[in-house]
């Protein structure tokens, strides 16, 4: 069964078993961000922050040909030092990283600029065999200024970010597999089943565990190691306490599947009953 919320004008969510759906709805301009479209992310995830029938979220666009092309030209033009200051599309992505629930971008397509930076802070990014990844921005005179500076060389490394954003290059979904861009490629027929597996896979898991894995992960690499062992051995002792941790392991010494109250129910049983 799915439950569908009201869709905003540029921005389409989709509740689909657990698994919530963000489509940025602008085919026409292959899905360009403007104020518009920030405002309406902003609000649909302030909408799942609380809702605890939705344990995973993911992004796409709309259409076969872009997931985001980046931001929208015709507003960029008007942008002064104010704009760069307020740097909203940053914030908006850096509540994306910390956002309280697993995140996943179904790239189908162009991801260039902000729409790389979208996916990039994303815990999961999978992509169809026609995505193409790019961070342009030098061409407009500007650098990528929603994260990608950052969020890219700790993906794939300084050497490959600084030559994708210095040359500008787009490259193709299997060289963002072989770099470490994004984490599969499937064919653009499979995307969406790909990405719902996914999301059933991690909301079968103990809540709690996969919250405090992605923060000591999140959080680790911007620090020294010793420091990310400290968060490590402290996030595992609270589950070590947990009703969480009681139940995966009486689970599995009775060979069943785990209870973690609502994470078991799926998304993929749901999907296909959509379809």
């Amino acid at each position: 069964m799915t439950h569908a919320t009201a869709s905003a004008t540029l921005v389409a969510t989709e509740v689909i078993g657990r698994m919530a759906v963000l489509t940025i709805d602008r085919p026409e301009v292959r899905n360009a961000l403007n104020r518009q479209v920030l405002s309406e992310i902003e609000a649909a995830l302030e909408e799942f922050e609380g809702r605890e029938d939705i344990g995973v979220v993911v992004f796409t666009g709309a259409g076969e040909k872009s997931f985001v092309a980046g931001a929208d030209i015709s507003q960029l033009a008007g942008y002064t030092l104010q704009d760069g200051l307020q740097a909203r599309m940053q914030r908006l992505y850096d509540r994306v990283q910390d956002y309280g629930k697993p995140t996943i971008a179904a790239v189908n397509g162009y991801a260039l600029g902000g729409g790389n930076e979208l996916a990039m802070s994303c815990d999961i990014r999978i992509a169809s065999v026609n995505a193409r990844f790019g961070l342009p921005e030098t061409n407009l005179g500007i650098l990528p200024g929603a994260g990608g500076t950052q969020r890219l060389s700790r993906l794939v490394g300084v050497g490959r970010a600084q030559e994708m954003i210095l040359t500008g290059r787009i490259i193709d979904a299997d060289e963002a597999l072989r770099i470490g861009l994004v984490t599969n490629v499937v064919p653009a027929e499979d995307l969406m089943d790909t990405v719902a597996v996914t999301a059933d896979s991690i909301l079968a898991k103990g809540p709690l565990a996969v919250r405090l894995a992605r923060l000591v992960v999140r959080n680790g690499i911007e620090t020294d190691q010793r420091t990310g062992l400290l968060l490590e051995r402290l996030a595992q002792s609270l589950l070590y306490a947990s009703d969480e941790k009681a139940e995966g392991a009486a689970a599995f010494l009775e060979k069943r599947p785990a209870r973690f109250g609502k994470s078991m129910t799926g998304t993929e049983t749901e999907r296909k009953e959509h379809v």
